[in-house]
């Protein structure tokens, strides 16, 4: 009796240290309310168009973007190679930039689609639940602030300065801090600026169709980015814009936030 006695103190710090260490592993999630919406824009660049409805079930998606903390715990724990400091890489392409490095609370940049997809499935292990990219069809809903949208041109403001980190406000100091400019409907972060974020589809041309939870095309060389980044101009930081480089391609725009499917 006197032996367990012993480990109960043990056992007790045991439990209360586990939500600890899965509010630092896991990311703060936002419920969307699944839905439909008009996806692309007539205004918009040829590959944001033709708008066609898209219907989305409901999901959970990261409030911020993946940061450098989260995603040096993954590289710790799972032994996967942390990225080149892009400081260094930025600060030898422009020698008159400020030479800047990884911060906890910044947007973790400097990865592909692989490496993304590699922490998502580390997080699923590690925590059972359904962690993934989001489809590009999640993203730019939740995006738009969901059922709540505004439908505003930038996430969460028509005013980008209230709402991004882009070219004007951060050109040559490097990407900033999640979650200081203002939320959109939803209360998401950083959607428009920031890092460009990986979504799980190809890059392709869309349908004219109406598709309900799409996924993309099954094949394709190229997959889905969105929200332009701290280095890109306005334009590219609206709801709707698009890009679509090599999965295995990265540089100090690229970086992620995650979603769970039920």
């Amino acid at each position: 009796m006197k032996s367990v006695l012993i480990y109960i103190p043990i056992i007790l710090a045991f439990i209360f240290q586990l939500p600890i260490l899965n509010a630092q592993t896991e990311p703060d999630m936002v419920f969307v309310k699944g839905g439909s919406y008009r996806m692309g824009a007539e205004n918009g660049d040829a590959d944001e168009k033709p708008v066609h409805t898209v219907i989305v079930s409901n999901f959970y998606i990261g409030k911020y973007e993946i940061t450098v903390k989260q995603y040096r715990k993954f590289c710790e724990a799972s032994g996967h190679k942390m990225p080149a400091d892009p400081g260094s890489e930025w600060y030898e392409e422009y020698d008159q930039a400020k030479k800047w490095t990884w911060k906890d609370a910044n947007p973790i940049t400097n990865v592909t689609w692989n490496d993304a997809r590699d922490f998502c499935e580390w997080l699923k292990k590690e925590t059972g639940k359904n962690y993934d990219l989001p489809t590009e069809a999640q993203w730019e809903f939740a995006a738009r602030g969901g059922k709540l949208s505004k439908n505003f041109k930038y996430s969460g403001s028509d005013n980008i300065n209230e709402v991004a980190w882009y070219d004007e406000t951060t050109y040559e100091r490097g990407p900033m801090a999640v979650g200081k400019l203002k939320p959109n409907e939803l209360g998401i972060y950083d959607m428009s600026g920031g890092a460009w974020e990986w979504c799980k589809d190809r890059y392709s041309k869309y349908k004219t169709t109406m598709m309900k939870d799409p996924q993309g095309p099954e094949k394709g060389s190229y997959r889905v980015t969105r929200g332009g980044s701290w280095y890109y101009v306005e334009d590219m930081c609206r709801v709707t814009s698009r890009d679509g480089p090599y999965p295995y391609y990265s540089n100090y725009n690229y970086g992620f936030r995650v979603v769970i499917n039920p």
